[in-house]
């Protein structure tokens, strides 16, 4: 396990400017007939409120104060942000409350992160969803609020060109874009979240069979397949689906590519994690980057796994996501620590070709506001 130097965020932090990725992994593979968007993804945003620095779990009938907290887009926001931060041309289809906080989501993502929202709308008298998320002993408790908008919202019937798309699986629940996109050549990443029926049923995850890859963690894998161990679990989804990718947590991920026979296994990065919200999504967008520049496997566990840790040391599932600048700061400093092994630098060596010193910013960069709405000063 690699050592990290890089500390936990703290405090409040401003709100971010137009942020423009200074690495695009997928240039050398880039030509002009190139579908217009590198991912394409849909579903819900929520306003994410997160208090951070409590001691415990809230505790019934007590009132528990916060050393930290912060605001931002949540939901698929999340990983719709890391993807744009880590270079890729990213589309989102979803609605937005016709209210104060759909209005900064929507300027967070749009003008914040240059995420392409010209499939998304905003809905006529529909209240944004809100989120209050609560971390404590590096884990989570959230409570949530919100009302589905209207039928037709909002992913459109036709899903635009991209090169990749990541869909959100739920036992019986068919998107019927999810079958379209694959028809059109783009690459599908299935991720999925806990199965609130108890079935486990991999046949109820119907859109599974249009997936290039599946995400779960280690409880889903083991679940859907009745396996009990992680790693067996990911052999027995590859009867599913080509790519079976399992997180381990502390432990870190395990993959198995049906289609090479390849597997590979990498360790976590150990962080003192602020905020756990949101990093499943890093994780898989870190993976997805990985694939689309067509590197190794376990290379691409290795990014995913270290962009997920670079985010639970700040505030926020969206705006927590690291970019360019933030890789390239972990990779300077980690190669400077004593005792450093270098079995585990060599491990993120692909990283020399990729970041530069000119990159590397101030460590770290606050980016979750606890308060929205702000009077600009003049």
């Amino acid at each position: 396990m690699i050592a990290s130097t890089a500390p936990a965020g703290k405090g409040p932090a401003g709100k971010g400017s137009h942020r423009q990725s200074q690495v695009d992994p997928l240039a050398p593979l880039r030509t002009p007939d190139d579908p217009p968007w590198d991912v394409y993804l849909t579903g819900t945003v929520f306003l994410d409120i997160i208090f951070t620095g409590l001691d415990s779990a809230p505790v019934r009938g007590t009132e528990s104060w916060a050393r930290g907290m912060g605001s931002s887009p949540g939901g698929v926001a999340n990983m719709a942000t890391a993807l744009a931060r880590l270079g890729l041309r990213t589309s989102l289809a979803a609605a937005f409350g016709d209210d104060h906080y759909g209005d900064y989501c929507w300027d967070a993502l749009e003008h914040g992160e240059g995420i392409d929202l010209s499939p998304s709308r905003t809905v006529p008298g529909w209240h944004s969803p809100v989120t209050v998320s609560m971390a404590y002993e590096g884990e989570r408790t959230m409570v949530s609020h919100g009302h589905e908008p209207p039928h037709e919202e909002p992913a459109p019937a036709c899903p635009p060109r991209a090169r990749a798309a990541v869909a959100s699986l739920a036992p019986g629940v068919s998107a019927p874009w999810i079958a379209q996109a694959a028809s059109n050549g783009t690459r599908v990443f299935g991720d999925v979240g806990w199965d609130d029926t108890g079935a486990w049923d991999l046949a109820a995850l119907t859109d599974l069979r249009h997936c290039e890859a599946f995400l779960p963690n280690a409880q889903e894998a083991m679940r859907y397949t009745g396996a009990d161990c992680p790693r067996t679990a990911a052999h027995a989804l590859t009867e599913y689906v080509p790519l079976a990718v399992v997180t381990l947590g502390a432990d870190g991920a395990y993959a198995v590519d049906r289609r090479t026979g390849e597997t590979a296994e990498v360790p976590a990065i150990e962080v003192e994690a602020l905020d756990p919200t949101g990093a499943g999504d890093v994780f898989v967008a870190g993976f997805v980057a990985g694939t689309l520049a067509d590197w190794p496997l376990a290379d691409r566990l290795a990014f995913a796994g270290l962009t997920a840790a670079l985010s639970v040391q700040e505030f926020g599932g969206s705006l927590s996501a690291p970019g360019w600048s933030e890789i390239a700061a972990w990779w300077r400093r980690v190669q400077s620590v004593e005792g450093q092994s270098a079995v585990a630098l060599e491990r993120y060596g692909f990283l020399a070709g990729l970041v530069s010193e000119e990159l590397v910013r101030p460590w770290p960069l606050r980016r979750a506001v606890p308060t929205i709405g702000f009077r600009r000063s003049a």
